[in-house]
């Protein structure tokens, strides 16, 4: 992955780059050989800060040093900067499902667009509001699972403590899942995740590509 490759921001797991070729620095971790991020935030990559004065001519005694790799790092916050943005309807969101109930799935609204919240919000993906058809057979714990990142779309503001948000679209749903093993899953159907590891499947409502 090229530096120019590098998201500007990121969602928990994601790799961002090869730890051949940077370093792992606040708000990452490295995993099978790559410096993933541990956090929902904006992505930044620091160049090596560079030896003051002339390099020391080599002698026997003196090691060289190893190569210094520019680090990346995730902040929840840009430049440190915070903002109060507010999810507003027909916004596309990413959201962390918490808690799940008979009708409806219980999630936290972590990024509008491409920007990162300083509160997170609740929301609420009502079982008529997870796919476009068949409407009548979703099943909320079949879609969902808690710790699931999920994109979705506000359609209402509605009452005083909740959003209300859907992922009909094809393009919305799961992005992220964590098999009951705990490893990262991989979708391999519109309403299927499989964790690569164990080779078993997970009921989802998967989003797709457009």
């Amino acid at each position: 992955m090229a530096a120019n490759d590098i998201p500007s921001t990121t969602v928990p797991g994601k790799p961002l780059g090869s730890s051949s070729k940077y370093a792992a620095g606040a708000g990452t971790h490295i995993y099978e050989g790559n410096v993933v991020s541990s956090l929902l935030g904006y992505v930044t990559v620091t160049a090596p800060a560079k030896a003051p004065g002339p390099s020391k001519r080599l002698n026997k005694i003196t090691a060289s040093q190893p190569e210094q790799l520019p680090t990346i790092s995730v902040a929840r916050h840009r430049d440190g900067r915070k903002r109060e943005i507010l999810p507003d309807v027909n916004n596309i969101v990413l959201a962390r499902v918490v808690r799940l109930m008979p009708k409806q799935a219980i999630v936290v609204i972590q990024q509008v667009g491409d920007t990162v919240l300083q509160t997170e919000w609740q929301g609420v993906i009502r079982v008529q509001d997870v796919r476009a058809t068949e409407k009548d057979k979703v099943k909320i714990h079949e879609s969902f699972k808690p710790g699931d990142i999920v994109k979705a779309q506000v359609i209402s503001l509605g009452d005083q403590a909740n959003y209300y948000l859907s992922t009909a679209a094809n393009d919305l749903g799961v992005i992220m899942a964590t098999s009951e093993a705990g490893n990262d899953m991989l979708p391999i159907s519109w309403k299927e995740y499989k964790d690569p590891e164990t080779g078993l499947g997970e009921l989802r409502k998967v989003a797709k590509p457009n």
